[in-house]
């Protein structure tokens, strides 16, 4: 098989961790903090990470960890605020409310580096919106805590990714993934520190089968096939992959969780997954009309 497919097969079986890793995580943290189960989860993807990337720790200096550090901190924000949002709603919600986030990197662009975003990115925002509309708000208008966590820790993510991309450009940044979330978890682990509520040892099986799960998964498994994937994958194709992640999120919890799809998740989801969709979309006239004359 060629090695594009093999990736491309890779990736859509590493989108399905992604969304199951909304149900384990809910799971996880019924029965502790969620500032601890971050601290175990980023602790344990380090020393995994350490050891697939070992060649990239010699080359490891000051700047490499100071880059790292700097990821870090939406990251970290990111995710722990879609883990509060998962806490606070359901699993489904969560997935695609979390998806907006391809289409509020562009967005961000626009207002923090004055780039001009094609009006695809704006149409795909409208349809976002509404389709956020029909999943968050209630009936007297108002958006429920777990979804303003989740939509906030999207922005981080937004953040994060933008960081990333401009820091690619310049530097190798394969070097940084095991600082950034050593970084991560010397974050979560003073936060944690503070937090009256925290248990650091957990009896619950669910707590530690999670954190193996995700640690391994959604982090070490993801973050090592992203980054060889993208030698055999344009960034465009390996975005569109990503739009998997949602419709895994919503059948794990179906099945592991007994959620329910409700029309609502259903319209607004649907909606959610489409501007996604449009905003990753090239529309190429010239290919168009190349098409259509060939057809004639």
């Amino acid at each position: 098989m060629d090695k594009k497919n093999v990736f491309l097969l890779l990736l859509i079986l590493g989108t399905a961790f992604w969304g199951i890793s909304f149900s384990v995580t809910k799971l996880a943290i019924g029965h502790a903090s969620s500032l601890t189960f971050l601290f175990y989860r980023f602790l344990a993807a380090t020393i995994v990470l350490s050891v697939i990337f070992v060649k990239h720790l010699r080359t490891i200096n000051w700047h490499s960890a100071k880059t790292g550090a700097i990821l870090a901190v939406p990251l970290t924000l990111g995710i722990y605020l879609q883990t509060l949002g998962i806490k606070y709603s359901t699993a489904s919600q969560c997935s695609f409310v979390a998806g907006t986030c391809v289409i509020i990197i562009p967005l961000l662009k626009a207002v923090f580096y004055n780039t001009v975003a094609p009006a695809k990115i704006w149409l795909a925002a409208v349809i976002a919106l509404a389709g956020l509309s029909v999943i968050s708000l209630n009936a007297n208008f108002s958006v429920s805590i777990g979804d303003l966590y989740t939509i906030s820790g999207a922005v981080g993510f937004g953040v994060y990714l933008i960081k990333v991309e401009k820091l690619s450009r310049a530097d190798h940044i394969a070097h940084t993934v095991v600082p950034m979330f050593a970084a991560c978890a010397m974050i979560t682990c003073c936060l944690a520190l503070v937090d009256t509520s925290s248990n650091w040892l957990p009896e619950s099986n669910q707590f530690w089968m999670g954190i193996a799960y995700c640690a391994l998964f959604s982090t070490a498994y993801m973050y090592t096939i992203s980054n060889i994937s993208q030698r055999y994958l344009s960034a465009e194709r390996v975005a569109i992959i990503y739009l998997f992640e949602p419709v895994f999120g919503a059948i794990a919890a179906c099945f592991i969780l007994g959620e329910h799809l409700t029309w609502r998740l259903f319209t607004g989801g649907s909606l959610i997954f489409a501007a996604t969709l449009i905003s990753e979309l090239k529309f190429d006239r010239k290919a168009v009309i190349l098409e259509a004359n060939a057809i004639e």
